[in-house]
């Protein structure tokens, strides 16, 4: 954690002019993220771009890249007891001057550098999507066989977890083993695959279950999640990426919550379901569609959080 904490003080400080001036550009761009290289630290920005099957829409979503900046900030601050992870600071102030612009302010995350592990970590608590309609055919949800006579939406015995490989934009994701885990991680890390693959799995697990628990007691249920991880500098395992956000989990209100059928979703549902109603759409949303999603991710920062968004 050195150079994390080398970097911190040294932007707190205040860079040189040059550094002030320096414009800086994307060295990787997601569908609706940037990557920043800021010498020993990354600078990750959530922007309000907004995707849905593959694509991304010609819409922005006002100040959805804040809240998810600040929803992962609230959930790396609680969970840092189970496992470090890659945050620094999200005020803007910490960073170069490019980025004390209205444009990155909330919506904008200093990162510890890491070598990110190719495992996608699924756990899975109730039984949804992909994971029902896998159970219907065969009783199991990635080749886990489950007890008899669940229905939709039922909260499982125990979490799952259902680890995937992370597959490049535009391709899908393809489920696999945490026997398979191991194999992938073997042939990076020698002689660690094992270890790895345990622990990243042990750790999403831990990782919900302490989520879980505390989204419960806010009227909120964690159906699913994905986290990632990656190495520090000395091999060590810390959490990275984003952290339980709604557009990297399925969010469910506890009210109303009710098994044997789907449930409504404090994420892009209104997105997907406008998109599938409107087959020639042209990927533009109608601004009353825009709106619903935006309330939607304000009202599960706030439930969980506690706290008024504030821009």
């Amino acid at each position: 954690m050195g150079k994390a904490v080398n970097i911190n003080k040294r932007s707190r400080e205040g860079f040189g002019k040059e550094d002030e001036m320096q414009e800086f550009k994307p060295v990787k761009e997601g569908k609706v993220r940037e990557v920043y290289d800021n010498g020993d630290s990354l600078i990750i920005v959530a922007t309000d771009r907004i995707s849905a099957f593959d694509h991304i829409l010609k819409n922005k979503i006002t100040k959805k890249g804040a809240i998810l900046t600040q929803m992962s900030k609230f959930w790396f601050d609680y969970t840092k007891d189970i496992v470090p992870n890659h945050m620094i600071s999200v005020d803007v102030k910490d960073m170069p001057e490019f980025f004390r612009q209205e444009r990155f302010e909330g919506n904008s995350m200093m990162c510890r550098k890491l070598e990110m592990l190719p495992i996608e970590c699924i756990v899975r608590g109730y039984i949804t999507g992909s994971g029902w309609a896998s159970y219907q055919e065969n009783g199991t949800v990635c080749g886990i066989k489950l007890p008899e006579g669940l229905v939709e939406s039922d909260k499982l015995p125990e979490p799952i977890y259902t680890p995937s490989t992370k597959a490049e934009i535009g391709l899908h994701d393809e489920n696999i083993s945490f026997e398979e885990s191991v194999k992938v991680l073997e042939k990076i890390y020698p002689g660690k695959g094992a270890d790895y693959a345990a622990q990243i799995k042990d750790k999403t697990i831990a990782l919900y279950k302490k989520c879980a628990e505390y989204a419960l007691s806010k009227g909120i249920i964690i159906a699913d999640t994905k986290f990632e991880f990656g190495l520090d500098e000395n091999g060590n395992v810390v959490l990275g990426d984003e952290m339980l956000t709604p557009d990297s989990s399925r969010f469910w209100p506890l009210e109303g919550y009710e098994a044997g059928k789907g449930q409504p979703s404090f994420d892009k549902q209104f997105v997907r379901d406008w998109l599938k109603a409107n087959p020639d759409n042209d990927l533009l949303l109608p601004e009353e569609v825009v709106e619903k999603t935006v309330a939607k991710y304000k009202e599960a920062f706030e439930l969980l959080t506690g706290k008024p968004f504030q821009a």
